[in-house]
């Protein structure tokens, strides 16, 4: 039978403890918060992160640098020998996928098992007088700590890409530049969006931690779940599950490196990401007041852990998906025909003038251009919408000066998230493979590949 716990005294300490702890105040938040923060940075895995989160990125990004073979299948892993920028975004890439679940699995994840691995909850509990404030100060130092990480990977990338190849403007998702101020605003701001899923992953993390003790699996919670999520991003789901995914925040911050921005995804991932961060919290606090510590063979782990863990987070799930469903009224994939050759067609556009300007060409504008895009999905048969590899754009734009209408063609892989890679199939000439001797350095034809987005819940 579990026992309620308020912020008297456990009843497990003894009648002999009352008359000592009768009357004396619970220990200040802030007092439990230094201790909890001392304990985190005494942990070996603690400061081993911390090493590699603020020096690793930026001496990989100033590594990859150097090299001749670029990460072109990573987002912006193509133009990291144009511009500093492109390094930190590579980077944020992959932390969504490996470096932040790994963090707050070892941070959030561990923060109360260690109590029940090392058998300290009675001291803590007698010297803290509070069970509330214990909670919230492992989850505030928790937090902490993966905000310093997460800053330490956002600075460290930044430095080594600026160290490497400088402040140059940056080409955007949608192929227009970005100046390296305007660079310099939205890269740090991509990085604060990633903190709401981060959050999100870490109050999984500190519910594991309390539901399932001195399991292990409570350490691996926030990875178990960080990976589900990205499965289920390469399904071909429903525009709506995917938005009412956290993970979704992981990818809608490139929504950030378009013009108009897509802050549609962006903001509703943040917003999703946040409930889920506020929702996981609570039943964790509630676990851990409900927890029996008088008996010390009960870690915390059984059926309250499904009772009270899983099943509130499946419903907050089914919630989230109506409300996206009502909020924005999108259906199906989010990717349709239309959406395509608007995105293919305006990605040339302006990379069509930068692939002239680097050729010492006479200037264009996108204007002059009026580009147009044709695409079909598996030659015509079948739905023309959807995800697949099997687009095939034909790209028609005016020749400035010359009155004719030229074209090229594209094969287009369009990811389930809305990210595509369009792959230059002639004419050789256009975007064919061939290098551009740009500022002294070979450069690879801009319009050879370049990578897209397509905006899942817009209308246009």
């Amino acid at each position: 039978m579990t026992t309620p716990l308020t912020d008297a005294p456990a009843a497990g300490a003894g009648a002999a403890l009352k008359p000592r702890t009768a009357g004396r105040r619970p220990v200040p938040v802030v007092r439990i918060l230094r201790m909890e923060l001392v304990k985190q940075f005494s942990a070996w895995r603690v400061r081993l992160l911390v090493l590699l989160c603020w020096l690793g990125p930026g001496l990989l990004v100033f590594a990859i640098d150097q090299q001749n073979t670029l990460p072109s299948d990573t987002l912006f892993g193509r133009w990291m020998h144009a511009t500093g920028w492109a390094g930190p975004l590579v980077v944020l890439g992959v932390a969504g996928t490996w470096a932040l679940p790994l963090v707050t699995s070892v941070v959030a994840g561990d923060v109360f098992a260690c109590e029940d691995r090392l058998g300290t909850w009675r001291h803590l509990i007698i010297a803290v007088r509070s069970h509330r404030r214990i909670f919230a100060a492992k989850a505030i130092a928790s937090v902490a700590v993966i905000g310093l990480l997460v800053a330490g990977l956002a600075v460290s990338s930044m430095l080594g890409g600026l160290l490497a190849e400088g402040n140059q403007p940056l080409i955007g998702l949608d192929g227009h530049l970005l100046t390296g101020e305007d660079a310099a605003v939205k890269i740090p701001l991509a990085w604060v969006c990633v903190l709401a899923p981060t959050l999100a992953l870490a109050a999984i993390g500190l519910l594991g931690s309390v539901a399932l003790g001195r399991s292990p699996m409570g350490l691996l919670l926030p990875v178990i779940a960080a990976l589900g999520m990205q499965t289920a991003q390469m399904l071909p789901l429903p525009v709506t599950v995917r938005l009412a995914l956290p993970s979704y925040a992981f990818i809608s911050w490139n929504g950030l490196f378009t013009d108009p921005q897509q802050l549609g995804p962006l903001l509703i991932g943040i917003g999703v990401s946040l409930v889920w961060a506020v929702v996981a919290t609570a039943l964790a606090c509630l676990l851990f007041l409900r927890r029996d510590f008088t008996n010390l063979n009960n870690d915390g782990a059984g059926r309250r852990a499904l009772t009270l863990g899983v099943l509130p987070l499946a419903g907050v799930l089914a919630a989230t998906v109506g409300a996206v469903a009502v909020g924005t009224g999108a259906g199906g994939s989010g990717i349709t025909q239309d959406k395509v050759q608007r995105s293919v067609a305006t990605v040339f556009s302006h990379l069509y003038p930068s692939q002239q300007a680097q050729m010492h060409q006479p200037a264009v504008t996108a204007a002059q251009l009026q580009t147009t895009a044709a695409c079909d999905k598996s030659e015509g048969l079948g739905a023309q919408a959807g995800p697949g590899n099997d687009w095939r754009c034909t790209v028609s734009w005016n020749v400035p000066g010359y009155n004719v209408t030229a074209q090229a063609i594209y094969q287009v892989d369009v990811t389930p998230t809305g990210r595509y890679i369009a792959d230059g199939d002639g004419p050789v000439q256009v975007n064919g493979y061939f290098l551009i001797i740009n500022a002294g350095k070979p450069t690879p034809n801009p319009l050879w590949q370049f990578d897209g987005n397509v905006d899942l819940i817009s209308d246009h």
